[in-house]
């Protein structure tokens, strides 16, 4: 039974030439591109063109709700549901609202970022089509790795192949899903 292609992965023995290599690689033209690394390299991020998050959106939508939801929740029980007159005071009174609509939004929005986070990352993801190549268990101590998807628009196995072959590589992999 043949498998189907998950993309290539190229093994670099450091830092220095997986940054080169990813920087080539984008410059190439190739955007579904992902690199592995025991430690976190310097300029990665702008190599690869990582730098669209959509996660601030999303602690901005969490905060937003829950300080809707603070709000509301207090106008609804002062006002509406039980309102009490306690000395001639207004009962919609907008800064005793602000503490817990303050809480409320820092709450939503921590948890917002943390589930983001979670979904945008793919987490948990138990499983991840480089763990077939045999060498990558090598990452976590001394070995580093650029892998370029197969759903990449510009991906075609022989030409990936052979651009690939030209960035000096240990070894050049399949990568089956």
């Amino acid at each position: 039974m043949i498998m189907p292609l998950y993309g290539l992965m190229a093994e670099f023995t450091n830092p220095a030439d997986l940054l080169q290599a990813a920087q080539k690689t984008s410059a190439a033209g190739y955007r579904k591109v992902d690199a592995f690394s025991p430690f976190a390299i310097d300029g990665m991020e702008d190599a690869l063109s990582l730098h669209s998050s959509k996660i601030s959106y999303i602690v901005l939508g969490g905060a937003l709700v829950g300080m809707l939801s603070g709000f509301g929740m207090q106008y609804f029980s002062a006002v509406i549901n039980y309102p009490v007159n306690v000395g001639g005071r207004p009962l919609d009174s907008l800064p005793a609202f602000v503490p817990i609509s303050f809480e409320m939004a820092v709450l939503f929005g921590a948890f917002a970022g943390v589930v983001g986070m979670l979904i945008l990352n793919g987490l948990p993801m138990p499983y991840h089509p480089v763990f077939n190549v045999p060498e990558f268990k090598e990452m976590t101590r001394d070995r580093f790795f650029l892998c370029i998807e197969a759903r990449d628009p510009k991906f075609d196995a022989d030409m990936t192949r052979q651009f690939l072959n030209s960035l000096r590589p240990e070894r050049v992999a399949d990568v089956e899903a």
